[in-house]
């Protein structure tokens, strides 16, 4: 009898203030949604760090005619140089395989990289240097190949993909960040509207709750519906929003992924993850954004 007659005094609460509870519903939505959208930002950061850095490599680009480097000025790199600079290169134990990329196989490449655009039509193979591609066993050893192979006669430059990751990675970084403390200030703003919906609802029922004290209801029992209606309303908000962060997956997954094969995206896990800690964050939230609101307000 007690459990039924706390629920139906949810019930009328939410009912009576249906207005500001649907206002509440919404703000908690949008703010976890807002959240949750930073937490698989940081999710998609992850997974493209560890998809990338497996694939880095450390190019080190030959002396061709065309070369104004210092260690070109005896000119075009010999074919004895290649082949002296490749055992140098597979005696290092840091690499875990070579590749030698000639002038055919780079300008195939570049015709592949810029197929249909007016710079493909412009370069010829001669134009373009010859190279070797190393896969290193740790992708932050670049530094031995650096300094083994800069400068060397026949070697143009030494080129490391983990600086332009790196620089990719800080923007993506400071989106995520960004979504993040949006996703919190949201949040805050929620347990706001939370706390002032609360607060006219004990208003308007303080006659009803002087009624229980007189009667020797306990504190905990009069605060109880109230608790339960903050909790309600971010149960369905974060039901909402976790509803919007499965279409973002869908969408991705159905509309994005396709066009962008050369990447990963987060996944399914990821959304269950966030959306598990979302529920967490939102109960905490309401609940002490309740329970601090009750004890102030709630005194009869």
């Amino acid at each position: 009898m007690r459990a039924k007659f706390v629920m139906s005094e949810v019930r009328i609460g939410l009912r009576r203030n249906v207005t500001m509870t649907f206002a509440v519903m919404i703000t908690v939505a949008i703010s976890l949604t807002v959240l949750g959208i930073g937490l698989l930002a940081n999710s998609q950061v992850r997974v493209m760090k560890d998809y990338w850095y497996d694939k880095i490599q450390v190019s080190i680009f030959l002396c061709d005619p065309l070369s104004s480097s210092a260690s070109c000025a005896g000119g075009a790199v010999t074919q004895a140089q290649i082949n002296q600079i490749q055992s140098d290169i597979q005696a290092l134990p840091v690499v875990q395989n070579v590749f030698f990329e000639n002038q055919a196989q780079a300008y195939q490449h570049f015709q592949d990289q810029f197929k249909g655009s007016a710079i493909a039509q412009n370069v010829t193979a001669d134009q373009l240097p010859q190279s070797f591609r190393i896969k290193l066993k740790d992708p932050t050893k670049f530094a031995v190949i650096q300094s083994a192979f800069a400068g060397r006669p026949g070697v143009d430059s030494v080129q490391d993909e983990h600086t332009i990751l790196d620089k990719f990675f800080k923007l993506l970084g400071v989106l995520r960040d960004g979504a993040l403390l949006i996703g919190i200030a949201s949040v805050l703003t929620a347990a706001l509207l939370i706390s002032n919906t609360l607060r006219l609802a004990a208003f308007s029922r303080r006659r009803e709750t002087g009624v229980m004290r007189l009667v020797g209801a306990s504190s905990f029992s009069i605060q109880l519906p109230f608790l339960l209606e903050g909790i309600v309303s971010t149960l369905i908000g974060w039901g909402v929003s976790t509803g919007l962060l499965a279409g973002f997956k869908y969408l991705i997954d159905t509309k994005v992924s396709p066009l962008l094969s050369f990447t990963r995206f987060f996944t399914w896990g990821d959304v269950w993850s966030a959306s598990a800690l979302l529920l967490v964050t939102g109960f905490i939230v309401s609940s002490l954004s309740s329970v601090l609101t009750l004890r102030r307000h709630l005194k009869v």
